[in-house]
């Protein structure tokens, strides 16, 4: 990676890898983007926005919701070697202000948050993670609807567990800046193998 080089990128140079080659196909929020050049070609862009839920902020820093943001898309092509994301994401975070980070990972995906981990994210757990009772989804092969049974496709629908997604955080700064957020923090600091998130509705990803 000696010819790497990561730094500030427009939205628009983002726009390909986002809506053509991340799974996600669309461009997110975005109040941070860099970009991952090898030898002066763009191979990867990371971008940070303001979180689309104004709860999540309060519930993550509630006496600072503004600083918290979000790493909300992360997309390098395939031809770059291992261990290349998570050296992206740690240059990137050296990039930003003091920021409480969080970011989570898909499920229904497959992703586990391999590549927050190898950051040192902290662990969160996952959305949802406070409920007494699971939510569900029923989950017609080819559709994915929340309301299968009033819709008549009852017969053919499976019940799964709503699509938890795993939470992470870090922060940004120098060390006296990251010891102030953290004790501004709200979110957990949990043990992945103590409290491993569900996983039984990826089984049904074929289908939804």
């Amino acid at each position: 990676m000696k010819d790497y080089e990561v730094r500030t990128i427009g939205r628009a140079e983002a726009t390909y890898l986002f809506t053509e080659i991340h799974y996600a196909k669309r461009m997110p929020p975005t109040s941070f983007v860099f970009g991952l050049f090898d030898n002066g070609v763009l191979i990867g862009a990371i971008s940070f926005g303001v979180p689309a839920s104004r709860h999540l902020q309060l519930g993550a820093c509630p006496s600072d919701p503004q600083l918290v943001i979000e790493l909300n898309r992360l997309c390098v092509l395939d031809s770059a070697p291992r261990n290349t994301e998570s050296w992206f994401v740690s240059r990137a975070l050296a990039l930003l202000p003091p920021l409480i980070v969080v970011s989570y990972a898909d499920t229904i995906e497959g992703h586990k948050g391999y590549v927050y981990r190898a950051c040192n994210f902290h662990y969160a757990g996952w959305t949802d993670m406070d409920r007494k009772t699971p939510r569900y989804d029923y989950v017609t092969p080819g559709k994915h609807s929340r309301s299968a049974f009033r819709s008549g496709e009852g017969i053919e629908s499976t019940k799964v567990r709503r699509r938890p997604k795993i939470k992470y955080w870090t922060l940004t700064g120098d060390k006296r800046q990251k010891a102030a957020l953290f004790k501004k923090m709200k979110w957990p600091t949990l043990c992945w193998n103590r409290y491993p998130a569900p996983s039984e509705h990826t089984f049904f990803r074929d289908i939804v």
